[in-house]
């Protein structure tokens, strides 16, 4: 109990709950917000997988779709501007993708880029609308296009591993996982 009393009055600091605990602002805060959600994490690795299961062009022409949009939206978010339907495009988009990669579906590449554009509109609206007003915008749009890349990215590297490693089939089973969160966002 002493050490704690000394280490108080040595370190005022220690005395407050949660300062200097992470980042409130900037690049690891706009990292985290993508992370933080179920919506986002599903919304994100189903774009990476299904541009695998897609293969050819769609492996990089889909993710990059999703990040140029998504930072289109964040613009909107950041600015004040409201999307409509935002949460159930975001509900709509953890589905839809869901249902893309559990029924196969392979479209024309302009399609498939349509459709991951208009999800990364709502997801990017989401994040930048969730920016702390303390933050630097740059710095927390760069952190939350980098984690959307890596989930994207590791959607790709787990639809490509599970094509290379096993039956591609099993990628579909990830499809109706990606639908029953969806679901379950829908329900809560």
């Amino acid at each position: 109990m002493l050490v704690l009393l000394l280490a108080t009055l040595v370190a005022p600091s220690l005395a407050h709950a949660h300062v200097g605990v992470s980042e409130t602002s900037g690049f690891l805060h706009g990292m985290g917000h993508p992370l933080s959600g179920v919506d986002h994490i599903c919304a994100m690795i189903a774009v990476g997988l299904w541009a695998a299961q897609l293969g050819g062009r769609s492996v990089w022409a889909i993710p990059s779709t999703l990040i140029m949009v998504m930072a289109l939206g964040g613009i909107l978010g950041m600015m004040g501007l409201n999307v409509p339907f935002v949460e159930t495009g975001i509900v709509a988009s953890v589905l839809i993708l869901g249902v893309l990669i559990a029924a196969s579906v392979r479209l024309p590449l302009a399609a498939g880029m349509a459709i991951v554009g208009l999800f990364a509109i709502f997801h990017g609206q989401a994040h930048g609308a969730g920016m702390p007003e303390t933050a630097l915008g740059t710095a927390y749009a760069a952190g939350f296009l980098m984690a959307t890349a890596l989930l994207s990215a590791s959607g790709i590297g787990l639809g490509m591993a599970i094509q290379n490693l096993a039956t591609p089939r099993i990628i579909r089973f990830a499809g109706i996982a990606i639908v029953l969160c969806g679901g379950y966002l829908f329900l809560s």
